[in-house]
């Protein structure tokens, strides 16, 4: 893989499932694959458009409050003209919107979400989380093998 895909786990890893998207992020660092840099992160903040703006794809992961489903959750991101970064913490939409205001340009990117059922003082995951991170990981692994052979196929050797 020639291009650098930005992955980035955010959450309260004091607060149980909540800290699921940044264990994602240290399991696939682990990986020390060439192309990916992996960074776990309390909360996304005006500071990561640097990294994000050197990026060909970026991946955002995340837990999520299932409300009918349980399913992990893999969709588009887009940067947004509606939000605003509050402070000094951001959604993934407003931290693109950012790049692009700041560098003129912002990968695409993608949204995994995790399903969370316990915000509790703690570090272990629920059974659901727990089975969230290995599908999470897993579609992760997809995505970065579709991305290689866009990229294969693009510039061909």
């Amino acid at each position: 893989m020639n291009a650098t895909v930005m992955v980035i786990g955010y959450g309260n890893d004091l607060r149980s499932d909540d800290g699921i998207g940044q264990r994602i992020a240290d399991e696939i660092a682990s990986w020390h694959l060439s192309a990916v840099k992996s960074l776990a992160v309390h909360q996304l903040t005006p500071e990561l458009a640097d990294a994000l703006a050197n990026a060909e794809l970026a991946i955002f992961v995340d837990a999520y409050v299932p409300l009918e489903s349980f399913d992990v959750q893999v969709q588009s991101l887009s940067p947004s003209v509606d939000n605003a970064i509050a402070g000094h913490t951001a959604d993934p939409q407003s931290l693109l919107a950012l790049t692009r205001t700041l560098y003129g340009h912002c990968p695409p990117a993608l949204w995994v979400t995790v399903p969370a059922v316990n915000f509790e003082f703690g570090d272990r995951f629920s059974e659901i989380t727990e089975t969230g991170k290995a599908i999470a990981l897993g579609k992760i692994m997809q995505i970065l093998d579709k991305f290689k052979k866009f990229l294969d196929q693009m510039n061909p050797i």
